[in-house]
Parts: structure tokens; sequence; C-alpha cells
């Protein structure tokens, strides 16, 4: 395996070709998410390469940002704005792996609470730190979250 991401080697690459095309939204886009993965490199006591796991971390936190930002210009009437913020955001979803449908999600949460014998509320740690790794960027934390809370609640 390389020093280097293949993510971010593939981030640069399409940004070039973004270049190219002169298409605004994918290079704002691309060079804002290769601006965070350098500064989560620098961040800490010595500089490092992230790998294919951190930048999907990183990407996957400024898909959430994106998202967030677009429901708050939406709830404020910017549409315009929103769209910009949607559009980013969906250049971002391009390199996430796909989200896990509802049932998927569940089917994980039933998994990881048989696995840690987890019941009540008092569980909801155990059982997240359980069932995070295996959703490794395929569903937002909040709703893994939920979903963990409704199962451990019924």
């Amino acid at each position: 395996m390389g020093c280097v991401a293949e993510l971010k080697e593939r981030l640069r690459a399409d940004l070039n070709a973004a270049m190219r095309a002169r298409d605004q939204v994918r290079m704002r886009t691309l060079r804002l998410a290769l601006t965070s993965i350098t500064n989560e490199e620098v961040a800490g006591t010595s500089a490092r390469d992230l790998t294919d796991d951190e930048v999907l971390r990183v990407l996957t936190r400024e898909a959430r940002k994106r998202r967030e930002a677009a429901e708050a210009f939406s709830a404020a009437g910017r549409s315009d704005q929103a769209a910009a913020e949607r559009a980013e955001g969906d250049v971002l979803a391009g390199y996430l792996p796909a989200q896990l449908s509802d049932a998927e999600l569940s089917a994980l949460v039933d998994a990881a609470i048989a696995e840690t014998g987890a019941s009540g509320l008092s569980g909801l740690g155990q059982v997240m730190k359980t069932v995070t790794p295996r959703i490794a960027g395929r569903a937002d934390g909040a709703r893994v979250a939920a979903e963990v809370r409704r199962r451990l609640s019924s």
C-alpha cells in the first residue's frame, strides 16, 4: 500500500479535471475538501498522511456541514444559498460509500445489541462502540444513535 491515500489522489485528479472543465461547483467543493484533509494532516503533534478511512471521515464531516448549512439557508428562505450547499454536498456524496437503508441499519444495530447483551438506555454507549466501526461512514452518527435509542427503549 502506498503512503498517500488513494482517495486523496482521486480528489486531486478530479480537482484538476474540474479545473480543465471550468466546473466551478466541483472546483470549489474539492478545494475545500482537500484543504480540510490537509488541516487534519497538520493537526496534532506531527504532520502525517491520512489513511483512506480518515479521509472518508473528513469527507463525511464536510458533507454533513453542507447538509446542515443547506437546511439552515432553506429555513431562512435563502433558497439560492441552500441549492449551492446541496450541490456541494452532492459532489462530496460521490466519494462516500453508499448509505445504509433503514433495514440494513436496523439489522446492524440489532446484532450489536445481541452481542453486547445491552438492555435499556444505559447500554447506549456500549452498543454505539460496537456498531460504529461496522457502519464506517455509511450512515450519519445521529441517525445511528437515534436507531440504537429506539431499539433499546422498545
